[in-house]
């Protein structure tokens, strides 16, 4: 989005083409209407360092079929959160191109032009959990970062992570997804010099209220240095991670 405007302003300047055309073109540089039921932020990219994601959960098959249209021309990248493998059996057809990671429940049009520096490591407590840091992973790796994933490292064998010392002790941010109670986190934590992005899921037993219970115990880890997204929101976790180390670029 950052060319473009320049772009646009360079075929301004060059009298190629009229303010009038242009200030039409910028119009939709602020954001557009998709029929009566969405408006798509074509500026986030150029405010934020990250492009919109549309958040499928709650959508009908056909209203992300007519964002992601949309988006697709004015955007080299277009991502879709929380598809399930039914909603893209059906927009699938009416978008060529469309790319589906299923694990994760992401879709995507486009390739990601975007290359960021540094790492994100993901650690997961259980293999239950590799829906959420699948979506954080493949989330970040759309957007441009180089992914290191630890699966299955919770804290019921403590051995399996401390196996992973020297890659916690040199990881640039860490993204950490536990149930049941958490405590991953925590420990983590206490193991690394990083800042620490926490998420809960909502696996577990019945006590662990749909993740309510991981929830509370990040959110009062002993541990410093670690920044708490919602339930299974693994999209958020990235998001958070990324913009900690665009900060440094």
């Amino acid at each position: 989005m950052h060319d473009n405007l320049r772009q646009l302003l360079e075929t301004v300047a060059t009298g190629e083409l009229s303010p009038e055309k242009a200030l039409e073109k910028l119009k939709y540089l602020h954001y557009e209407s998709v029929g009566d039921f969405a408006k798509i932020d074509h500026h986030r990219n150029l405010r934020t360092g990250f492009p919109e994601v549309i958040f499928g959960l709650g959508k009908t098959p056909e209203q992300i079929v007519q964002i992601m249209r949309v988006m697709e021309s004015k955007n080299p990248l277009v991502m879709a959160t929380k598809i399930s493998a039914a909603v893209y059996a059906q927009i699938q057809p009416s978008l060529r191109g469309l790319r589906y990671f299923p694990l994760a429940q992401i879709c995507c049009l486009g390739e990601s032009t975007m290359k960021k520096e540094g790492t994100i490591t993901i650690l997961t407590a259980g293999t239950a959990d590799l829906p959420i840091a699948e979506e954080a992973a493949i989330t970040s790796e759309l957007c441009g970062f180089t992914v290191k994933r630890l699966w299955d490292v919770g804290v019921a064998g403590i051995h399996r992570l401390l196996s992973h010392r020297d890659a916690i002790a040199n990881a640039d941010v860490i993204i950490v997804v536990a149930g049941m109670e958490g405590a991953l986190a925590s420990v983590v934590a206490g193991l690394a010099d990083c800042p620490i992005v926490a998420v809960p899921t909502s696996i577990g037993y019945g006590a662990s209220f749909n993740g309510l219970a991981p929830l509370l115990t990040m959110l009062n880890s002993c541990a410093t240095g670690v920044g708490v997204v919602n339930i299974d929101n693994g999209f958020g976790a990235a998001m958070l991670a990324g913009k900690i180390l665009h900060r440094h670029q």
